[in-house]
């Protein structure tokens, strides 16, 4: 009795395990990833709470917006999209973690994270299922180094050379002051040190870290009579320098990146200096497809986007579209099939994008190659 008994309970396990494994678009579950969707499913990590959440939050609304976009208008061949980002509070093992409940709910594909500490560990994650991502915003090298992984945004590089050019264009004397614990900051400032040595000019550096960035009155201090201070950092610290440089008297002129994009709600009137970042979106371009992506992003959210937004948005919109040029009609279709597929259609000659941030296309590098613009306030 107790043989036969056991025997059945072996059979029994047998079954549930072959019932987990069906094909044909039943539930069946390989290495974590449940190939169970009834509407294509893409996924994210970026800070939604914490000092960066103005990043996670600009992203978040943007990529619903393109998601409400696109099964507005019917989906892919009739089958819509949902789309959730998980809160990784711009830390690394949070991402990590977040990518696994993702993946284990069917993420099928994704735009990776919001800042480039976290989507470096994504990008591992990544890698390693053959998930396809485009990030919106996570500019450091690393995170595009392997073939699955393609970005919206400028890369660090991309903008520590073109602040270096434009400072020297039309500065005489030029400071600097940099996040040497971050790795975005420091990936724009390396990029930017190489090319001012290649241009021959010469300029004065000061540094802060995670432990130390709360007061800045002693690198503003070294560099109160520069005619402009680039920082390579995001707005949160930016706006604290701007601060410090009206509190030494300061008229210097603040040059930044993308990461500047938001500064404008860290500082008040008592702030007349010029602040500048490159950044790939002007919010008050008479653009057809900015202004109708400005006027959806008011109406939803009552506020205007900023290039984050714009970012989440776009990412989302060529993930669509790659996926439209690579003739997917599969909603149950593996992570490591569509990333083939995508890669192979956003990389042919003669495919391009274009969103809020302007035309873009991608190489093999997995780089997006567009034209930046300059922002300007009180000017």
């Amino acid at each position: 009795m107790k043989k036969t008994l056991s025997l059945v309970l072996v059979l029994a396990m047998a079954l549930l395990v072959l019932a987990g494994c069906g094909g044909n678009g039943e539930t069946g579950s390989v290495d974590g990833y449940t190939a169970n969707n009834t509407e294509y499913f893409i996924g994210g990590t970026g800070p939604l709470t914490g000092d960066a959440s103005s990043y996670g939050i600009s992203v978040q609304n943007g990529a619903n917006i393109a998601i409400e976009e696109i099964n507005a208008a019917g989906g892919l061949n009739g089958v819509n999209f949902k789309f959730d980002i998980k809160d990784d509070q711009a830390a690394a093992d949070k991402a990590s973690t977040a990518y696994d409940q993702l993946f284990e709910a069917g993420m099928q594909i994704a735009i990776g994270s919001v800042t480039s500490g976290s989507c470096e560990a994504f990008a591992t994650k990544a890698a390693s299922d053959s998930l396809f991502f485009m990030t919106p915003s996570a500019s450091a090298e690393i995170c595009i180094q392997a073939p699955n992984a393609f970005r919206v945004c400028f890369g660090d590089p991309d903008q520590g050379v073109l602040a270096a050019q434009e400072l020297v264009a039309n500065y005489e004397t030029i400071g600097a002051i940099y996040d040497e614990s971050d790795t975005y900051s420091t990936g724009i400032y390396e990029a930017f040190e190489a090319e001012m040595a290649n241009l021959g000019k010469e300029y004065t550096v000061k540094t802060f870290n995670a432990e130390n960035n709360k007061d800045f009155s002693t690198q503003v201090e070294a560099l109160k009579d520069c005619d402009v201070i680039f920082l390579p950092i995001y707005y949160t610290e930016a706006g604290l320098i701007a601060k410090a440089v009206v509190a030494k008297g300061s008229d210097a002129v603040l040059f930044g990146c993308d990461g500047l994009d938001g500064v404008a709600g860290q500082i008040d009137e008592t702030v007349t200096n010029q602040i500048k970042y490159i950044t790939p979106f002007d919010v008050n371009s008479t653009d057809a497809t900015v202004s109708a992506f400005v006027t959806a992003y008011e109406t939803k959210y009552g506020s205007k986007p900023d290039q984050f937004a714009a970012d989440g948005y776009d990412a989302v919109m060529a993930i669509y579209e790659a996926m439209k040029a690579a003739g997917v009609n599969d909603v149950t279709i593996a992570p490591d099939a569509l990333c083939e597929a995508v890669t192979a259609a956003i990389t042919a000659e003669g495919f391009s994008y274009t969103g809020a941030t302007g035309t873009m296309s991608w190489d093999a590098s997995g780089a997006a190659t567009k034209v930046p613009v300059i922002i300007e306030l009180n000017k």
